[in-house]
C-alpha cells in the first residue's frame, strides 16, 4: 500500500524551486496527505517576518511566474497548512546560524526541526527536494 506522507525539504533559494516544493505541499495537503516541509539553507531567509528580500528567478519560468501573476510560493506555502494541516519546520542548525528566532518566522512555521528527526519522519513516504 502506498503511504499518503509527502515530506518536502527546501534548500533552494530560486523563485522556480521555491514555487515548484509551495506547488507539490499544497496540492498534497488539500489532498489529504500528511506534508511535512522542512526549510534549511538559502529557502529559510525567505519566511522571516517582514523580509523584503524577493526570491530571484533562475530562468525565464521564473519572470514568467512573476509577470503572469502566478499565486505566490508564500502564499501556497500558506494555504498548504491552513486548508491542508501541512507542518512546516525550519532547519534548526539553519535558524542557529542565522540567528533567528521562532517570533521572528511567519506565522504558519512551526518549531525548529532537526535533520535527523526530519529525516525518520520521511522514510515511511514520498521525499521532494527542491
Amino acid at each position: 500500500m502506498a503511504s499518503d506522507r509527502i515530506s518536502v525539504m527546501v534548500t533552494s533559494g530560486n523563485r522556480e524551486q521555491l514555487q515548484m516544493a509551495a506547488m507539490v505541499a499544497s496540492v498534497g495537503a488539500v489532498s489529504g496527505s500528511d506534508v511535512t516541509v522542512f526549510l534549511s539553507m538559502n529557502a529559510l531567509k525567505f519566511f522571516v517576518k517582514d523580509s523584503s528580500e524577493k526570491a530571484p528567478a533562475e530562468g525565464e519560468m521564473g519572470a514568467l511566474l512573476e509577470d503572469k501573476n502566478a499565486p505566490d510560493f508564500m502564499e501556497l506555502f500558506g494555504q498548504a497548512v491552513e486548508y491542508g494541516d501541512a507542518k512546516i519546520f525550519p532547519c534548526s542548525m539553519a535558524v542557529d546560524i542565522l540567528g533567528v528566532k521562532q517570533d521572528e518566522l511567519k506565522s504558519f512555521v512551526s518549531e525548529p526541526l532537526g535533520l535527523t528527526a526530519f529525516l525518520s519522519d520521511a522514510s515511511e513516504g514520498q521525499v521532494w527536494h527542491f
